[in-house]
């Protein structure tokens, strides 16, 4: 190699988004079991939320950053934040650490989060219709939440619960088939 003479690197990583996905998808359809009064909010939910819906979504959204997708970058980390900065509001408390959110700070938390989702579902419009169908689903979940926190309406929660198991697992379909796809290299499920 002469000086001066530059070297073309490829650089080849793997999709990130299907992991993404998955944590933000079984993540969801576990807190919204609980929402939807299966059981109670306990270790598994919150561990979930640190590890898989938090740090994994972190990660890929690291990883997508390396390979220039700023959707999957900003989705990706901010969810994965949310998941750690709600495992958080959770836990702080009960170390003592914090005074618990009232219903109304909750329900503006909740509601702040419906708005930024509500901006990426446009973002969503020029993507594909698996993440039109998550992103709109997440942002209707948020607002329900928050309404049913500021309420104090129990069955609206309840109804919350419902809608975001299918948001979650509609995020699970989502990186199901992004991963089939990409390994029998065609299109065995729509996106």
């Amino acid at each position: 190699m002469k000086k001066g003479e530059s070297i073309n690197v490829v650089e080849k990583t793997a999709n990130p988004a299907p992991v993404g996905l998955m944590a933000f998808g079984i993540t969801t359809v576990l807190l919204n079991l609980h929402n939807a009064g299966y059981f109670a909010l306990g270790s598994m939910i919150i561990s979930m939320g640190f590890f898989y819906g938090g740090i994994a979504q972190v990660i890929a959204g690291l990883m997508e950053w390396k390979k220039n997708n700023t959707f999957g970058e900003t989705a990706f980390l901010s969810y994965g934040l949310f998941w750690l900065s709600l495992v958080g509001i959770l836990l702080l408390p009960k170390l003592g650490l914090a005074v618990a959110p009232s219903a109304i700070a909750m329900g503006a938390y909740l509601f702040m989060w419906g708005l930024f989702t509500s901006g990426m579902f446009i973002v969503t419009l020029k993507l594909t219709k698996s993440l039109q169908v998550v992103f709109f689903g997440l942002a209707i979940l948020f607002f329900l939440l928050s309404a049913a926190d500021i309420t104090g309406n129990a069955q609206l929660k309840v109804f919350a619960g419902y809608e975001g198991i299918l948001v979650g697992l509609s995020a699970i379909y989502t990186a199901m088939a992004q991963l089939i796809n990409e390994v029998y290299g065609r299109r065995v499920l729509p996106l």
